[in-house]
């Protein structure tokens, strides 16, 4: 039996209206591509509220959703189920396929198959909370700090443990980043290719003219570290426009002074309009992968970011001394207010974006379009199909 001929599933952990970013574009591209090379895959997930609205765009598929759809909050509020999440994707029946896609950060990967059924799991992180962010999750935890801490870890542990022995059943692993795959090795003990997650690079343009103005584009949660960027903005009081929203934006708001202004949630295409007139794009959390530096590079802006994770795979900083790279922004090397500071202040007495040509740094950013993704995904998923029908 070839590709063609069989039947195929991609699982996703979710799909809430609130937080449709990185993870469920990949999912998408995922539906597309095989809806276009292959046969219409069934779309498998814990819960999803976005069967009705506008960015349900997965075609003619139905989302087929697991026992949490039904609960109470579960369309809405999926997270606060966790203890119960491991059982509610292993009780997904996925007997009649042939090939299984998961999409997962969380739970996805782990849905039950039998050894007839080939498994390929892109992995955008392994759990995040259970692992190397246990601490954080644990200081902002409200039950926590009610004095629920030890029945949480406890909770933790046994997400650790799942975690590891769920990742044990794949068959195939793709990260995301060098850095996921890193964080694979470490908790799982697997290796994974690395492909990265597609980027539409052609929704932006990079001929417009720059302005004079520092652009940030993030979900406003605490592990995204807008605190930093707005702290030495306010020290550097040089014009900083944040893009995004999030539990964090009223606190956000209350530590800014007047040359930093929020404009929440707005359309993709004003979000073009800044990306291609900022002076440059910042950053100060640290990414799986980032996909909104790599936008900012096709809208020809040099990107000024944290030097960890998953952005060592997309931006070469100018300091580099590897001239065979494309340098296309500035790493600063602790994720503190004073480094960033610095960088910046570095950046503006130099006049380092001079030296960054924005047709240079559109060009660099066609390396992660969705062409490329595309063309490495499906070599991939025929070559571990391939293998495994000759076991």
């Amino acid at each position: 039996m070839n590709i063609k001929d069989s039947n195929i599933a991609i699982v996703h952990d979710w799909f809430l209206q609130k937080s449709f970013g990185g993870s469920e574009k990949v999912t998408l591209t995922l539906n597309n591509f095989f809806n276009k090379s292959y046969s219409a895959p069934d779309i498998f997930s814990l819960t999803s509220n976005i069967q009705n609205s506008k960015i349900n765009t997965f075609q003619k598929s139905k989302i087929q959703t697991s026992l949490i759809q039904s609960l109470p909050f579960g369309r809405t509020n999926v997270q606060s189920y966790l203890p119960f999440l491991p059982y509610a994707i292993e009780q997904l029946d996925l007997r009649k396929y042939d090939l299984i896609i998961s999409s997962s950060h969380a739970f996805a990967k782990g849905i039950l198959t039998s050894p007839d059924q080939l498994h390929i799991s892109y992995v955008h992180t392994p759990m995040r909370y259970a692992w190397d962010q246990m601490h954080t999750y644990l200081e902002k935890s409200i039950l926590s700090k009610l004095g629920f801490e030890f029945p949480i870890r406890l909770m933790l542990y046994k997400l650790r443990e799942w975690d590891f022995y769920s990742s044990q059943r794949l068959d195939y692993i793709i990260s995301n980043s060098n850095f996921t795959s890193k964080r694979i090795k470490k908790y799982w003990g697997l290796e994974s290719e690395v492909i990265h997650p597609p980027v539409d690079i052609k929704r932006f343009k990079y001929e417009k003219s720059r302005e004079d103005f520092y652009l940030s584009l993030n979900r406003l949660v605490p592990n995204k570290r807008v605190d930093l960027l707005i702290r030495a903005f306010n020290k550097l009081n040089l014009p900083l426009i944040i893009i995004g929203d999030g539990p964090e934006r009223s606190k956000l708001e209350k530590i800014s002074k007047s040359n930093i202004k929020f404009l929440g949630k707005i359309s993709d295409r004003e979000v073009e309009k800044y990306m291609s007139r900022c002076k440059a794009f910042v950053y100060a959390g640290i990414e799986d992968f980032g996909i909104a530096p790599v936008e900012a590079m096709a809208s020809g802006a040099p990107v000024i970011a944290y030097g960890k994770g998953g952005i060592l795979d997309t931006v070469n900083c100018l300091n580099e001394k590897n001239t065979e790279k494309v340098k296309n922004g500035l790493l600063f090397n602790k994720q503190s207010v004073q480094d960033i500071f610095d960088t910046i202040n570095w950046f503006e007495d130099k006049k380092l974006w001079r030296k960054f040509k924005p047709e240079n740094l559109n060009e660099y950013s066609q390396n992660f379009s969705i062409e490329k993704f595309i063309t490495k995904i499906d070599f991939s998923i025929n070559k571990a199909w391939e293998i495994f029908k000759k076991l």
